[in-house]
């Protein structure tokens, strides 16, 4: 029987639902980046970083949970979003901090998937080149048809509203998501057996050659920013523990279901990342799937597995952002046709009979889509840009505000002990989202000394 909640919300969600929430909020296309991440660290600090990514993104998640209420963990006032957490506990001053964090990281988010897909595309296109034509062939191929047609699919899907709603695009995202990364797992353990050797050294790729002592600082840096994006987390929190029924008390609930998940993740993490290392060695590639070329069925199975799972990812980042510009503009234009005259348009074989839209969403949106495509094919890096991204999360949205508000919660007094020691972590984030961010930045800079702009190539 379901009752509803002290809000008149009926929730019955479990440890198992936020665990599988979790999960699929955590495994994402930064697992790609994994191997090559290692790589840049080495034996010691690659398997190192994962850990204690994982072990700092449990605990702060474990802090965020107590907060879903405020004042009181327990009994006091639920805040739905995580936006609504920063301005229970910290005010409407430190909310703008906030969402640009999480605004900019969705659209880089957007802007990453782009180029994953358009990597994925070419991959198969070179991976079937070379079993039909030899490994030999030169199967050099163009990304920026790749990058368009991913584009024009997701401009007709932003025209659906309330996508991220529709429960089976969010269960296929969820199994594809899987599904690449046992592919990528099973690859490198494939390719380590054949080797019949572990590869890879104790402080990774090695000074000498094309890898020069500033260049080797700045693809350590921004490993980190790729460990850190794959982790990322806690900007869903919040939503997810709003689904969760009581008793027990949601945020012991969410706890439970934070450590599984997160445990989950981090052992496929760790395995991915260090066998595909062992695998590679300091050649690992940026996305580990684009080097592999057999079993070809399998590795294309992998790529789109990774395709279809960023054509529904797309829609889910997107949809907050549509929303919050709409609300937006119709509030301050409440009166204008652009924002506010509803369109309908008969729709033959579909059961949903039309489709109704403004001028504004059917405008402004594919506006937004083309800009994102546009900067995808501008800045065509896989590893730089989920760099980046790591860097813009982790600080802010992993540590900074999660540690801030419990402070506020539990009434952590400066200059006692626990105090230090939150801050102390917050200074260790912030000085990692640092690192991490000029590595990315560094590599981006670089790597457009050497291309020509709208010129993708695998």
């Amino acid at each position: 029987m379901e009752f509803a909640e002290d809000d008149g919300n009926t929730r019955t969600g479990t440890v198992w639902t936020a665990t599988a929430h979790a999960i699929t909020a955590i495994i994402g296309s930064g697992v790609l980046a994994l191997p090559w991440s290692v790589a840049q660290m080495g034996w010691v600090l690659g398997p190192f970083t994962l850990l204690a990514c994982a072990s700092v993104t449990y605990y702060t998640a474990n802090l965020l949970s107590d907060c879903y209420r405020t004042p009181d963990p327990v009994h006091g006032k639920r805040n739905h979003t995580y936006m609504d957490v920063v301005r229970s506990c910290l005010g409407p001053g430190n909310v703008l901090l906030c969402a640009i964090a999480q605004y900019a990281l969705l659209w880089g988010t957007m802007v990453g998937y782009i180029i994953t897909a358009a990597t994925s595309m070419m991959s198969i296109n070179r991976t079937n080149c070379f079993h039909n034509k030899g490994h030999n062939a030169a199967c050099n191929t163009s990304g920026n048809l790749y990058l368009i047609l991913f584009g024009i699919i997701e401009l007709i899907l932003s025209q659906f509203p309330n996508l991220e709603k529709i429960t089976i695009i969010s269960i296929i995202a969820a199994a594809m998501s899987f599904a690449y990364s046992f592919v990528s797992l099973f690859l490198c353990i494939f390719k380590l057996a054949s080797n019949h050797a572990v590869r890879g050294t104790i402080m990774g790729a090695k000074i000498g050659g094309t890898v020069s002592p500033s260049s080797k600082v700045w693809s350590a840096f921004q490993a980190l920013g790729n460990i850190a994006f794959a982790y990322t987390y806690s900007m869903l929190l919040t939503e997810i523990q709003d689904t969760i029924k009581s008793p027990p008390p949601e945020n012991k609930t969410m706890k439970r279901a934070s450590l599984y998940g997160i445990g989950v993740t981090t052992t496929f993490y760790v395995s991915v990342g260090c066998v595909g290392y062992a695998a590679f060695g300091n050649n690992a590639p940026g996305n580990v799937l684009t080097g592999f070329y057999e079993p070809f069925w399998l590795v294309d199975i992998g790529n789109v597995a990774v395709i279809v799972h960023l054509i529904g990812a797309f829609q889910v980042y997107g949809q907050p952002i549509y929303a919050k510009y709409e609300n937006h503009l119709s509030k301050k234009w409440p009166d204008s046709i652009f924002f506010h005259k509803r369109y309908t348009l008969p729709l033959p074989f579909c059961k949903a009979g039309a489709f109704s839209f403004t001028f504004c969403k059917l405008i402004l949106r594919s506006v937004f889509v083309i800009l994102t495509t546009l900067m995808a094919m501008m800045l065509p890096f896989f590893n730089a840009v989920v760099g980046l991204l790591g860097a813009i999360a982790f600080w802010p949205l992993t540590v900074h505000f999660p540690v801030s508000m419990f402070m506020v919660q539990a009434k952590v007094r400066k200059g006692e002990w626990r105090w230090v020691m939150l801050r102390g972590l917050s200074v260790i984030a912030l000085v990692v989202s640092v690192m991490a961010g000029a590595g990315s930045i560094a590599d981006i800079v670089h790597r457009l000394k050497h291309v020509t702009m709208f010129k993708t190539r695998l």
